[in-house]
């Protein structure tokens, strides 16, 4: 993998964060349908998950490694 910069993982991170509550704003409205989409819904979650999970790889990219 390649070396990112601490502000190319903040830029990466604040557009992965946007789209995360993006997410959850389609999800919000596809569960309030009437007739809502399972399969739709099903994706959405799984893609919210993985949208989750690299959201916390980045963060821990910017922690510092603390030796105990």
């Amino acid at each position: 993998m390649e070396s990112l910069t601490q502000q190319q993982i903040k830029r990466r991170l604040g557009a992965l964060k946007k789209e995360h509550g993006e997410l959850d704003s389609l999800l919000e409205s596809e569960q309030k349908r009437p007739a809502a989409d399972l399969i739709r819904v099903q994706r959405l979650k799984k893609r919210k998950l993985a949208l989750k999970d690299e959201i916390a790889r980045l963060e821990n990219m910017l922690l510092p490694d603390i030796i105990a």
